[in-house]
């Protein structure tokens, strides 16, 4: 612990005066010293360049609107960003390595909100809600319900009402147990009791091609699906937006229909390790949050079917606990919910 010197005391003389200027000064730097980086360190933040974490592939599309991101952010901040791309455990590979990391605002990662499902759903030595934070949430994706061209279902109430009086005959697929698609449909049937066929399939490609082959009577993918509707094989039934998209503007949302909870976008953001000062995760955010808005990366994002989906730090972090408490109650009701370390029966 670093020893405050006593405070000064009044001057009595020329000489005493200036013993006790010095004592005032060698007070004050201590006093910077012990309150840690908050006071002593921030203001000169970034003193190198930065990391950023993407826990996918490069060259895909998230990895590839971050590095522009990236790109804009690092006038902003006065040094390089790294990209470090770490693929791999459905992108939960962010969580440990955020972790493990100094909690200096060097190192930040991209977050999507599966990695928080991930730490629901399996026994996992690190709680996203807990080691990790936000900074900001930057976007998300579009999320429909597709049906191949030639079905005879038109609107998705009709899908639903025949599936609700043929209990257990609605064959639907989705990206994976667990994942966002499943979530986002599971919910809609429970809600409506209804039963049916879950197909979970590892890849969109192989989902689609069953969708559009007729071997799925529905799917809920993201916008993978958008070659597959642009050549006109499936068909649009709903999207789990919070607004109607540009691109599919016939396509109603699950809100217009009557489910206001559901709103599924896989929003995600970035994050710091668990300590970062206060004042660095704000400069963080100032910089990123102003370069989201830039026109390149905009158009990026367009260029992927993404929309920018923008939270301040307080309100992403809000975001994130809302979301970790509603899908807790949804996992537990799917028996998906993973059973504390050493619990039996």
């Amino acid at each position: 612990m670093t020893r405050l010197p006593h405070g000064p005391p009044d001057c009595s003389s020329k000489e005493h005066c200036s013993v006790t200027r010095r004592r005032a000064l060698a007070w004050g730097l201590a006093l910077a010293a012990s309150a840690g980086p908050s006071l002593a360190s921030t203001a000169a933040w970034p003193i190198r360049p930065l990391q950023l974490i993407v826990p996918w592939p490069a060259g895909g599309a998230t990895d590839l609107t971050l590095r522009i991101l990236c790109e804009e952010a690092e006038s902003l901040l006065g040094q390089p960003i790294v990209v470090i791309n770490r693929p791999g455990a459905a992108g939960t590979q962010v969580a440990p390595l955020l972790k493990a990391a100094e909690p200096d605002g060097h190192t930040i990662g991209q977050v999507p909100i599966t990695v928080y499902r991930h730490a629901l759903m399996n026994p996992v030595p690190w709680d996203p809600v807990t080691d990790l934070s936000p900074i900001v949430q930057v976007s998300g994706t579009t999320f429909g319900v597709l049906v191949p061209s030639t079905s005879p279902w038109r609107q998705l109430p009709e899908m639903l009402d025949w599936a609700r009086d043929h209990p257990g005959e609605l064959i639907l697929g989705s990206t994976g147990i667990g994942t966002t698609a499943h979530l986002a449909m599971e919910e809609i049937l429970l809600q409506r009791g209804i039963r049916y066929v879950h197909v979970p399939y590892r890849g969109t490609a192989d989902q689609m091609l069953a969708v559009a082959s007729g071997q799925l009577m529905a799917g809920v993918n993201s916008t993978g699906f958008a070659p597959w509707v642009d050549q006109g094989r499936m068909r649009v039934l709903a999207i789990f937006s919070a607004q109607r998209s540009p691109r599919w503007p016939d396509a109603p949302t699950l809100r217009e229909l009557g489910y206001p909870q559901s709103v599924y976008t896989s929003p995600w953001g970035l994050a710091a390790p668990r300590g970062t000062p206060e004042p660095v995760v704000r400069k963080l955010h100032d910089a990123f949050a102003r370069a989201m808005q830039s026109e390149r990366h905009l158009r990026e994002l367009a260029r992927y079917d993404q929309t920018l989906d923008y939270l301040n730090t307080r309100d992403y972090r809000q975001a994130v606990r809302d979301t970790v408490e509603r899908e807790k109650r949804l996992l537990q009701r799917m028996n998906l919910l993973a059973r504390p370390m050493g619990a039996t029966g």
